[in-house]
């Protein structure tokens, strides 16, 4: 009896086919591209050398690694003194040229005489250093063209530093470097600190 499929059940049956067609391709694709794999062989024991080969192995080892120390035995060695040779090594006379050091009675060292005196002589004597003199310290930039009295009776004096103006009285500090001493009419002492320099600077008319 034949059985009838609908349109839906023929669309899921192709799809199936497809599928099993490409899971097919792929197992069979993956198959032919797989290496075989390689049998593994068990690791092959070195053949047994004979004795001479390993006398030759020793020998070779010896003569890389600079090769045994000779045993000493006392069958050769010969404990008589003889006197003889010992008399023959002490009748060597010293006949070298010049002083024998093992004598007490031979020629002394004769020294020879330096050319010139190791001490310079007055002529040649090395100069003197002198001490360069001292720098002069700057002059005080400053103009004192006037002063004036408080009713205390202290004067004040009126300093000029290129274009600034100060009014100054002793003790104080003008434009952060000079400090004034002494206020005279004629007259103001002033200090620049940064050389440690005092300077008396006149009164000067406008």
């Amino acid at each position: 009896m034949a059985v009838k499929l609908g349109a839906e059940n023929k669309r899921n049956v192709v799809i199936a086919a497809v599928l099993l067609s490409v899971v097919a391709y792929l197992a069979l694709t993956q198959l032919l591209s797989s290496p075989p794999h390689p049998q593994s062989t068990p690791p092959q024991s070195p053949p047994p050398r004979s004795a001479s080969a390993r006398r030759r192995a020793v020998q070779q080892t010896e003569d890389e690694s600079g090769g045994e120390a000779r045993k000493v035995t006392t069958m050769n060695l010969d404990p008589t003194l003889h006197l003889e040779r010992l008399a023959a090594s002490e009748s060597i006379e010293y006949a070298g040229t010049g002083r024998n050091i093992f004598s007490m009675g031979s020629t002394p060292v004769r020294i020879e005489q330096t050319l010139a005196s190791a001490r310079p002589s007055e002529r040649g004597a090395a100069p003197v250093y002198t001490a360069p003199p001292a720098p002069r310290p700057p002059a005080i930039d400053l103009k004192f063209f006037g002063y004036s009295v408080t009713a205390k009776g202290t004067r004040r004096a009126f300093l000029l530093h290129g274009e600034d103006i100060f009014d100054a009285g002793v003790g104080e500090i003008v434009d952060h470097r000079f400090k004034v001493v002494a206020i005279t009419p004629t007259g103001v002492q002033v200090t620049d600190l940064g050389y440690n320099n005092t300077q008396t600077l006149p009164l000067e008319s406008n």
